[in-house]
């Protein structure tokens, strides 16, 4: 296994917790029940970060808690877990009684629980270390399980029984490596043995909740690392990278074989989903349309198009939105296609795709250049440059690119005395391609008089 990483804790005596949860603890201590503040929340305090949720686990039944806070907007959210969500200032704060988890018959939620009023028994059920550590403002930090050394040394390790953790709760396989992922941590041996011994529980796991945990994964500082020392995990979720692993490209502008490619230009985008979902999938085809020629070496015809259709089926399957899937196959399709150096070529991309999908295709144009051969690399970035700067220059400057910013309308050609009709809309392409190629002025006399002309010939 690598080295730890050594990460710098906040102490103890530094942590911030927010005044409503305070608040809960204290009402709930002032009626004779323990409170603390528990799991994502704690860990994510002693990093130095601020917590997106707090949560509170306290000895008290769910009626007891709702006594407890009587008069105040409460939600009944989880009651057959025990858990009721206070609202304060409208924020939302859930409220979780000590439980056991009863037995696990569909490897992700428990059929029943049992409540317990002792605090280490409800932390240990829980995940991993760093997500079983409990805080009191009287006691300090609780951590049975060592939840606060592995945070220090960046470890995802299980509490308890790796392998019980998992078949429990088999969405924890993909959760850990979204941790890893997202702090830059190392899976604990025997935490990533039991990963993959369990691998095939994911099977069991809705394709929603595996989507929602990929992208967390993808979108993390260490994603290609994690990818590649966890891939049989991923192969059961996207079996269609097998091909790429090792698959040489014999091909001048690489010097990575496909898989090894994919994983740097993942690394080498920016952190959103649908740039990195693109770069996870952009040649995922290659292996499929490889040929080689007489002097060895590799082509990859037609994987543009080809990746596109399989990231669709990869997408749909993976149960993402239609707009995701829309973007991530458009900018797999247009990945590898030259956009020029020039006003006009441009233009005719912002007429094709528009300007928030070219800016994107830019994006992914770049962070797939990083991931190639050194040689040409330079070149590559500083083509993407110019584009950037010629396409500001057209935006800036209100250049048209569409019909709606032409001069001339469809009406005005009607009140021109032109017959309605398919006609008209032809006319309207011809004369906004002349104006995207500079060989036109967009002014309504200067169009309307060539649209007579065009209109004329087409006629003889």
């Amino acid at each position: 296994m690598c080295a730890h990483m050594i990460v710098i804790l906040k102490e103890e005596s530094d942590l911030v917790i927010a005044d409503e949860v305070i608040f809960i603890i204290d009402a709930l201590e002032n009626s004779g029940y323990e409170a603390y503040a528990v799991g994502g929340c704690i860990r994510d305090s002693l990093l130095g970060k601020d917590p997106k949720d707090w949560d509170v686990c306290t000895s008290a039944l769910p009626e007891q808690v709702k006594m407890c806070f009587e008069g105040r907007h409460i939600i009944e959210t989880g009651l057959r877990h025990g858990t009721v969500t206070l609202m304060l200032d409208h924020k939302p704060f859930e409220i979780t009684t000590y439980r056991v988890d009863g037995k696990y018959k569909d490897n992700r939620r428990p059929e029943t629980v049992r409540y317990v009023n002792v605090l280490k028994r409800d932390l240990a059920r829980r995940d991993f270390t760093i997500n079983a550590m409990a805080y009191n403002p009287k006691t300090g930090i609780v951590d049975y399980y060592g939840g606060r050394e592995d945070l220090a040394n960046g470890l995802i390790k299980c509490v308890g029984n790796p392998n019980k953790r998992f078949k429990e709760d088999a969405l924890r396989i993909m959760r850990a490596m979204r941790f890893a992922s997202v702090f830059g941590f190392s899976v604990e041996s025997g935490t990533a043995q039991a990963m993959h011994d369990n691998k095939k529980l994911l099977g069991n796991i809705a394709a929603e909740r595996i989507a929602v945990e990929l992208g967390g994964l993808i979108t993390g500082g260490k994603a290609g690392g994690i990818i590649s020392a966890h891939l049989p995990v991923i192969l059961e979720i996207i079996p269609e990278l097998e091909q790429s692993i090792g698959f040489e490209q014999n091909n001048p502008y690489h010097c990575y074989d496909v898989l090894s490619h994919i994983l740097f230009s993942v690394d080498a985008a920016p952190r959103e989903l649908v740039i990195r979902l693109t770069m996870l999938l952009h040649d995922i085809a290659k292996p499929k349309c490889y040929t080689q020629s007489d002097d060895g070496s590799g082509h990859f015809h037609g994987h543009p198009q080809e990746s596109s259709e399989m990231s669709k089926k990869i997408l749909r399957r993976l149960k993402y939105d239609t707009n995701t899937i829309e973007t991530v196959t458009d900018l797999v399709l247009y990945h590898d296609s030259d956009v020029k150096q020039e006003r006009k070529h441009i233009k005719r991309w912002l007429n094709k795709i528009g300007e928030v999908r070219l800016r994107q295709l830019l994006v992914v144009k770049r962070a797939d250049a990083i991931a190639q051969s050194e040689k040409y690399r330079k070149a590559k970035l500083d083509g993407i440059d110019e584009v950037l700067a010629l396409l500001d220059e057209i935006i800036e400057q209100q250049q048209v690119f569409t019909l709606k910013g032409l001069a001339l309308t469809g009406r005005d050609l009607i009140d021109a005395g032109v017959a309605e009709g398919t006609q008209i809309g032809v006319v309207l392409r011809k004369l906004l391609d002349m104006v995207i190629a500079e060989e036109a002025e967009n002014d309504k006399a200067v169009l309307l008089a060539i649209s007579k002309e065009l209109i004329r010939g087409g006629n003889r």
